[in-house]
């Protein structure tokens, strides 16, 4: 485009020269009075040409942003993955002209929204409401005012914001605002409709993001449990490894079954077996850290991924699992093994060794744990 306008100029600078040349060897036969008429088309020329230098850089300018908020909008539907869906939406919409910050903010199904922003920090963000009466509101427009008494640089606060609710086949799954730091920026109704034609876009793609989201979700739970699965537990803790290696991080894990589980099944029948595994689930629930990855791996065996940890941290995890008897059938306790990541182990070798180190605390009398380097934990 750029080149263009180049080859446009050249050809009218060209054109210009030439009547410019024409003019000035008519202007030697003529009068004075001729001359001032050659100067005065002169002047018009080189008017007129400046005015349409500017008139083309200005339509290039146009249609290059044009262009790249085409790209931008199409870009958005090209991912079902939800952070990347929402990355896209807040990069369209800080393309707003005047536009310093986006948001995004989603409703939750269990009252927890879910928020992301780009040049600003999610955290502090409030919520987006639209009229108290309960009318559905097709912008929301806000100016913020400061009083004296402010800390942050004037030049660092937002000074206005417009937020567009984000719906989809009728439903409303939240909002999209953009904010402006220039204390002169009002916006406007051409700023509400580029809003809107960016949340036309983004909307069906949050919904499809969301839904593939739960879909991972669901197949990545155990039925019976709720615990993550086999499957997540083996991509997670390779992610993991790779993640401690990368930071130099910690990383512990503990595998760990119930003592005697074939006696449950004869006793009391598979149902009734499965009725204990759900309880020694909830009891992981009840007692591992937010960080903390509960997964079960397969039969009565169950695994915790510990991120940031270490076999202390292990440790005291298996003091709080074995501190309870599990199943009302009877007494059943529950045998560990600990290990911790080590600079040449991978996922595969991490889970070996506390795998191991479960066997040895099951031979060496059950009811205990034992870490992959030998030591036993009563």
């Amino acid at each position: 485009m750029n080149q263009t306008l180049i080859v446009i100029c050249a050809v009218l600078g060209g054109a210009v020269l030439l009547l410019l040349t024409l003019l000035l060897g008519f202007g030697r036969r003529t009068s004075r009075r001729a001359d001032e008429r050659v100067g005065a088309v002169i002047e018009t020329l080189e008017r007129r040409m400046g005015e349409l230098a500017e008139e083309l850089a200005g339509a290039v300018e146009r249609a290059e942003e044009e262009g790249r908020r085409s790209r931008f909008l199409g870009e958005i539907a090209g991912s079902i993955d939800m952070d990347e869906v929402l990355a896209r939406t807040l990069d369209a919409g800080t393309r707003l002209n005047g536009a310093d910050a986006a948001l995004v903010r989603l409703d939750g199904e269990d009252g927890a929204p879910t928020i992301a922003a780009h040049g600003l920090s999610a955290d502090g963000a409030e919520s987006i409401a639209g009229p108290p009466d309960g009318s559905r509101a097709r912008a929301i427009d806000v100016t913020y005012r400061y009083g004296s008494d402010v800390e942050q640089p004037p030049a660092g606060l937002i000074h206005s914001g417009l937020a567009v609710p984000l719906e989809e086949a009728g439903a409303r799954l939240g909002y999209l605002a953009v904010y402006s730091r220039d204390a002169a920026r009002r916006f406007d109704d051409e700023d509400v409709r580029q809003l809107e034609e960016l949340t036309l876009r983004a909307a069906p793609a949050i919904e499809n993001a969301r839904k593939f989201r739960e879909a991972r979700q669901l197949a990545d739970l155990d039925a019976l449990t709720g615990l993550h699965n086999r499957r997540y537990f083996h991509e997670t803790l390779a992610r993991e490894c790779a993640r401690a290696h990368r930071y130099t991080r910690r990383l512990a894990l503990i595998v760990f079954d119930l003592d005697d589980f074939k006696v449950v099944n004869d006793e009391v029948g598979h149902l009734g077996g499965d009725t204990v595994l759900a309880e020694a689930a909830q009891r992981v629930r009840q007692v591992v850290r937010t960080a903390d990855i509960p997964c079960r791996v397969g039969g009565d065996e169950f695994a915790v991924i510990m991120p940031e940890s270490g076999i202390e941290q292990a440790e005291q995890l298996f003091g709080r699992l074995s501190s309870r008897v599990i199943g009302q059938s009877g007494r059943l306790h529950i045998s560990a093994g600990l290990a911790e990541l080590r600079p040449d182990d991978d996922s595969i070798g991490l889970f070996e060794r506390a795998d191991r180190a479960l066997y040895r605390a099951k031979e060496g009398g059950k009811g205990q744990s034992v870490t992959a380097d030998g030591r036993g934990v009563a």
